[in-house]
């Protein structure tokens, strides 16, 4: 599972505006980034049912215990409910203590820029 491609849940109109959300996560251990990996397969599966979820994509590289997300939702508040509910909650929770270094970028783009490229969401994270 090194990288997840780019998944349309839900189709956005087209010329619309949409909240991009990257994150950076480094654990501290690889006991860490195994459980991470191991904590993605249903994670994965609440943003391909989640509602105002408009793409969504993850990069790992669990040897060097990092991995990035790159989501585009239909607006903040869409992201805040799936990060608050489902599997994505306790994950998160749960993975706290395993982190080392956490960073996260949002910004707007528009619906017909998606999928976001990763250079783009690398850049912003930096």
């Amino acid at each position: 599972m090194p990288t997840l491609p780019w998944t349309v849940p839900n189709t956005p109109p087209p010329g619309t505006d949409v909240h991009v959300f990257a994150s950076r996560f480094e654990t501290r251990t690889r006991w860490g980034a195994l459980r991470f990996f191991l904590r993605t397969p249903r994670v994965w599966r609440q943003v391909s049912h989640a509602p105002g979820a408009h793409g969504a994509a993850l990069r790992a590289q669990p040897l060097r215990r990092t991995f990035w997300t790159l989501s585009a939702w239909e607006s903040a508040d869409a992201l805040r409910a799936f990060a608050r509910s489902g599997a994505h909650a306790p994950a998160s929770k749960g993975l706290a203590r395993q982190m080392r270094d956490a960073k996260y970028a949002t910004w707007r783009a528009s619906s017909d820029d998606l999928p976001v490229s990763w250079q783009e969401a690398f850049r912003r994270l930096t």
